[in-house]
């Protein structure tokens, strides 16, 4: 199910279809590099992910997979994520390297702010990433994001949060 459409990019709720590629995904390094994450330990623990993500019903929004309209390519996911006990909603992206620096999590990022500042009615967006991932720091920039503040974030003790506001 499309959640949101940008000119060249689907977001969709997450399928257990989706298992397989998120495994391969998290399974480079690379991509994992700045999020204090691990890769699934089999296709089936991230199918188990995707059956146990409950945010879409608990909240009404989540991330979403990410997917090129024209050729139906799943290239990552992207989309909102409420964190009740520290008081805020963070947006956070993740895509397969073949497709970085082709502005498509500026974009995917940029719809999911917009969505959640007029359809879920959210005031305030906070990006949170690793002091060191250039990229998404220049991600979060490029979408009106402005930097808040130092404090760890998962497990990365040099993590730097952004913030944008309704205006």
């Amino acid at each position: 199910m499309t959640v949101l459409k940008t000119p060249r990019l689907d977001l969709r709720r997450f399928e257990t279809d989706d298992a397989a590629f998120f495994y391969e995904m998290n399974s480079d390094p690379e991509v994992l590099r700045y999020t204090g994450d691990v890769n699934f330990e089999s296709v089936s623990a991230a199918r188990q992910f995707i059956v146990d993500y409950d945010h879409y019903t608990k909240h009404g929004y989540g991330r979403w997979t990410v997917v090129i309209r024209k050729t139906g390519e799943p290239i990552g996911f992207c989309g909102l994520k409420n964190h009740p006990d520290e008081g805020y909603v963070d947006l956070g992206y993740r895509l397969v390297k073949a497709h970085w620096g082709e502005g498509y999590a500026t974009e995917a990022a940029h719809a999911c702010v917009i969505y959640g500042f007029h359809q879920l009615g959210l005031t305030e967006i906070v990006g949170r990433t690793a002091q060191d991932n250039a990229a998404s720091i220049r991600v979060l920039e490029k979408i009106g994001m402005k930097f808040w503040k130092h404090a760890p974030c998962e497990g990365i003790e040099n993590s730097v949060y952004y913030r944008i506001q309704k205006a």
